[in-house]
């Protein structure tokens, strides 16, 4: 019974439920639910990042690499040979899961910053090649996706509400995904990579291989995410889809500010930092250059120095704290004692 009504679990009925119900109250067409989308879509990039940096503690800055390739995948196959997005998502998963492995090989013998730098600079390399090879990629110039109107088998509709289902759906595989992993063998052995990478070696632990496979699974997820924001904002360049700032960092400080290695720790981070993010853009970037991001960002510092560890880590602190409390005596029991 306390594992049924565990926070992650209860935090995650409830974001569920309140996202299922949002399409049936708000205008299908309106900005509201396009931000709703977009907070959806980054807690299922932030629940994917979090499979390596918050069960491994693999800190990457370069996952927006794996989010570009899914991108620029799908979408080149739909411009150039008419394939359904809907294929090219699998064939971008692909394509990002085999240079993860690719990537791997080298850095994985590097620790702590040096791996972070490591993917970051893999993630620059991608943004220069996409920048510079014109003639595949459109250059700085960047993709569009034509608009076709409501096509489902090409991944196309009119209505934000149809792209919010999909990316909800997106949300729900990834989750699930990231929950059978946390549950498995492989959560054990990530946990303790995470916790002493050569005590887990010396207990009989392929820290190689089990970082390599979530990693793997870590970049297919993130460029199925970059699939779909393609075709739901119709347009990206290489400096916008391989931002270290807009899709690395952010993904990352999601899942930092929500709950690393927690289920529901994405979704609460999302749900807390792009609302704040569009409420700090919309009413303070015309009081003065600069001061949203200020304003966001000093937000976002105080609630890393309040909690460290997440928000998902507000509610069993309290609850640890009631357990270690001393128990109230009964005045008539200690009125025995006194006797």
């Amino acid at each position: 019974m306390r594992q049924l009504f565990s926070p992650g679990r209860a935090v995650l009925l409830l974001f569920f439920v309140a996202a299922a119900l949002l399409p049936l109250m708000v205008d299908p067409r309106g900005h509201l639910l396009r931000v709703a989308a977009m907070v959806l879509l980054f807690a299922a990039m932030a629940q994917s990042w979090n499979i390596v940096g918050g069960l491994a503690n693999q800190i990457s800055l370069g996952h927006a690499a794996f989010f570009g390739l899914g991108a620029y995948t799908s979408t080149l196959l739909f411009l150039k040979l008419g394939v359904s997005p809907w294929i090219g998502m699998f064939a971008g998963a692909v394509v990002a899961g085999a240079a993860a492995a690719l990537l791997s090989i080298p850095t994985f013998r590097l620790k702590g910053h040096y791996f972070a730098l490591a993917t970051l600079a893999f993630a620059e390399v991608m943004r220069v090649i996409a920048n510079s090879w014109a003639s595949l990629t459109g250059g700085p110039v960047g993709l569009s996706i034509p608009f076709m109107g409501t096509q489902p088998a090409y991944f196309a509709f009119r209505a934000v509400s149809s792209y919010y289902w999909a990316i909800l759906g997106l949300l729900v595989f990834v989750c699930l995904v990231f929950h059978l992993l946390a549950r498995g063998a492989i959560g054990y052995r990530l946990r303790a990579v995470r916790e002493n990478e050569n005590a887990a070696e010396v207990a009989g632990v392929d820290t190689f291989r089990v970082k390599l496979t979530a990693s793997v699974i870590s970049a297919a997820l993130t460029a199925m995410c970059g699939t779909v924001f393609a075709q739901f904002t119709f347009f990206f360049d290489p400096d916008s889809i391989f931002s270290l700032a807009g899709i690395s960092v952010r993904m990352a400080m999601i899942a930092i500010v929500g709950g690393l290695g927690t289920l529901g720790g994405p979704l609460i981070g999302a749900l807390f930092l792009i609302p704040l993010e569009e409420v700090a853009n919309a009413y303070l970037s015309s009081k003065a250059a600069g001061l949203s991001q200020l304003v966001f960002g000093l937000i976002l510092i105080a609630a890393i120095l309040i909690q460290p560890r997440g928000i998902m880590a507000f509610w069993p602190k309290k609850r640890r704290a009631a357990k270690a409390a001393p128990p109230a005596v009964a005045p008539a029991q200690a009125a025995a004692k006194g006797a």
